[in-house]
C-alpha cells in the first residue's frame, strides 16, 4: 500500500480521499491555488503545496505543477478526484512516465471512452445494447439527414466529444433537421473544439439508469448495483435514487453485466460508470461510461456499506477486490 498520495483536486472531493487516507495510515498531499489557499482540504491535509494562481488554466490543469509537487513531497500516486484532469489520458501517461501512479483506469481506457460515437463503436463489438442510431465519421449533412430519416423521428443529435447537454438536439421531423443540426454542430465546436455529432432514435419517456462498476488489474470485474438520475434540469442530475424504482431482479442483472461487459471490453481498472437509458418496456441501451469515481458514488456507498475510495487505493496500488 502506498505510505503517501497526492490529490490533485479540490473541495469536497479532496476532503473525501484525504478522509479515507487518513483511516488507512496513507499520509496525503493537497495542491492549492491562489484562491484555496485557506480552503478545508489544504488544512486536513498533512502537507498542502501550491501550484499556481487561481483560474484552473494556471493551477488545477497545469500537469508539470501537479508531478513536481508529487515529486517534491514524495508521493507515490496521485488521485485525480473528478472534474479537472480526472478523464484526462495524457495526464494518465504522464503519472506513468514520472514512475508515479494515477490512481484512476489506463490511459487507453479513458481515451477509448473519450468519444460517444468511438466508445459505441466499441460496445457494438462487445454485444452491449445501443439506440439505433448513426454513430459514424462520416459527417456530411446530407448523410446525417438520410440516417436520421432510415432511424425514424423524433431523433436525438447529440455532440460526440460532449456532454452535460451541449451540442444536444430534439427533432421532431424531417423539415426541421437542418437547422437543429446546425445548431447542434455550432454549440460542439464552441464548446469541445469538436463538431462531430451522432444522430439516435430519440426515446420519449425513459429512465436514466447509471451502473456503478469496479475491476481490478487481476481480471477481476463487478457491479455495485444501480442509481436512477432521471430527475433532471436541462440534462444535469438533480436527484440520484438507489435502489433504482421497479427495477425488478432480472433487469437489473441484465444491466449490471452489460456494464461489466463494456468495462471488460476496454480493459477498465478501477471505479467507473456505466449510463444506460432504459425504456418503458423494459429494453435498455448503452449511453456513455465515466471513467472516474463520479461525485454521486456516496450513493452507492450508503446502499453497499463500502468504501469506494479505499477500493480505489487498493486496486492502484497492485490489491484484489
Amino acid at each position: 500500500m502506498f505510505s503517501k498520495i497526492l490529490i490533485a483536486n479540490r473541495g469536497e472531493i479532496a476532503c473525501r480521499v484525504i478522509k479515507t487516507a487518513r483511516r488507512m495510515g496513507i499520509r496525503t498531499v493537497a495542491v492549492y491555488s491562489d484562491a484555496d489557499r485557506d480552503a478545508r482540504h489544504v488544512a486536513m491535509a498533512d502537507e498542502a503545496v501550491h501550484i499556481g494562481g487561481s483560474p484552473a488554466r494556471d493551477s488545477y490543469l497545469v500537469v508539470d505543477r501537479i508531478l513536481d509537487a508529487a515529486r517534491r513531497t514524495g508521493a507515490q500516486a496521485i488521485h485525480p478526484g473528478y472534474g479537472f484532469l480526472s478523464e484526462n489520458a495524457g495526464f494518465a501517461e504522464a503519472c506513468a512516465k514520472a514512475g508515479i501512479v494515477f490512481i484512476g483506469p489506463p490511459p487507453n481506457a479513458i481515451r477509448a471512452m473519450g468519444s460517444k460515437s468511438e466508445a459505441k463503436k466499441i460496445m457494438e463489438k462487445a454485444r452491449v445494447p445501443l439506440v439505433p442510431g448513426y454513430h459514424g465519421d462520416d459527417q456530411a449533412p446530407e448523410l446525417l439527414a438520410r440516417e436520421a430519416a432510415r432511424i425514424g423521428f423524433p431523433v436525438l443529435i447529440k455532440a460526440a466529444a460532449g456532454g452535460g447537454g451541449k451540442g444536444m438536439r430534439v427533432v421532431e421531423s424531417a423539415d426541421k433537421f437542418a437547422d437543429a443540426l446546425a445548431g447542434a454542430k455550432r454549440e460542439a465546436k464552441a464548446s469541445f473544439a469538436d463538431d462531430h455529432v451522432l444522430v439516435e432514435k430519440y426515446l420519449t419517456r425513459p429512465r436514466h439508469i447509471e451502473i456503478q462498476v469496479f475491476a481490478d488489474a487481476h481480471g477481476n470485474c463487478l457491479y455495485l448495483f444501480e442509481r436512477d438520475c432521471s430527475i433532471q434540469r436541462r440534462h444535469q442530475k438533480v436527484i440520484e435514487e438507489a435502489p433504482a424504482p421497479d427495477m425488478d431482479p432480472a433487469r437489473r442483472k441484465q444491466m449490471g453485466e452489460a456494464a461489466v461487459a463494456a468495462a471488460q471490453a476496454i480493459g477498465y481498472v478501477g471505479a467507473g460508470t456505466v449510463e444506460f437509458i432504459a425504456n418503458q418496456d423494459g429494453s435498455f441501451f448503452f449511453m456513455e461510461m465515466n471513467t472516474r469515481l463520479q461525485v454521486e458514488h456516496p450513493v452507492t456507498e450508503m446502499i453497499t456499506g463500502q468504501d469506494l475510495v479505499e477500493w480505489q487505493l487498493v486496486v492502484a496500488a497492485g490489491g484484489k477486490m
